[in-house]
């Protein structure tokens, strides 16, 4: 029998954070299975991991409830702290479908992942998009121009000038979904600044079968650098995300000037009944 655990990354609070479901023992599933599980779970992501091989390397699958992602950042670190707690604190190596990424979790059971190499491309015509989202282009922070950014997966990054646009998200559900599927897309990310190192960030998950993500490593990942590649990088950037849905959630991304990779950094903690 399949033993699925959940916990709340990116939080120390199990009613914050964005819940994953995580598997330890899924070597004997097929795509169905893990699928199937995923689905049942319901949450926004469930990682599907077994026994690390020869070399020590963890092969590690992501499935919202609608399909597979190459990787995910909040099921990465909750995968992470759950071994941690079986086997203690140390480097954890997952071999993803976007590369391997290691991880690092501490004597506090903090976890830090560092992404596959990032890249960032323009974002192209921004008029649909913004109508999806019924935003309009006074609506934009032209400081931080629309790119698609990758660290994993692809995620869309528009900023907002104002707090209250971001708390305002209210988009078709629909529309968004065949525009993200046909770029590839799988969030965006929503992004208003209150300083150069704080950001509050909102992420639309429909490919997924979920209006929206409480916390998205993979794209605070993709986040860090676009930062880079603007010009805007700091070496500490918090991410706060899920105030507007009620689950708090706290993302530290770290930019180190000799990798260009990207570290993100949160805490991970059981949730005792379904979130």
């Amino acid at each position: 029998m399949v033993t699925v655990l959940r916990y709340a990354a990116f939080t120390s609070d199990p009613a914050g954070g964005n819940p994953a479901g995580v598997v330890l023992d899924a070597g004997g599933l097929d795509d169905d299975a893990m699928q199937a599980i995923a689905t049942e779970v319901g949450y926004s992501e469930t990682a599907f991991t077994d026994g690390p091989d020869a070399s020590g390397v963890r092969p590690v699958r992501y499935f919202s409830p609608k399909a597979e992602v190459p990787f995910c950042g909040h099921a990465t670190v909750a995968t992470a702290v759950a071994l941690a707690e079986r086997n203690g604190p140390g480097e954890i190596v997952f071999d993803t479908r976007a590369g391997r990424v290691p991880v690092t979790v501490d004597d506090t059971l903090r976890a830090t992942l560092t992404s596959v190499e990032p890249s960032v491309e323009d974002a192209g015509d921004l008029t649909d998009v913004l109508d999806i989202l019924n935003w309009s282009p006074a609506d934009l922070n032209p400081a931080l121009p629309a790119r698609i950014a990758y660290a994993g997966a692809r995620h869309l990054v528009l900023s907002t000038a104002t707090r209250r646009r971001l708390a305002a998200l209210d988009y078709d559900f629909d529309r968004l979904l065949a525009y993200m599927l046909e770029r590839d897309l799988t969030t965006l990310q929503l992004v208003w600044r209150e300083s150069p190192t704080v950001f509050h960030v909102r992420d639309p998950f429909p490919v997924g079968g979920v209006v929206e993500d409480p916390a998205t490593g993979a794209a605070a990942a993709a986040f860090g650098a676009y930062l880079r590649e603007l010009g805007e990088g700091q070496p500490t950037i918090t991410l706060h995300q899920g105030d507007d849905l009620g689950r708090p959630s706290l993302i530290t991304v770290e930019l180190r000037p000799d990798d260009n990779r990207v570290r993100v950094s949160g805490n991970a903690v059981p949730i005792t009944a379904p979130a």
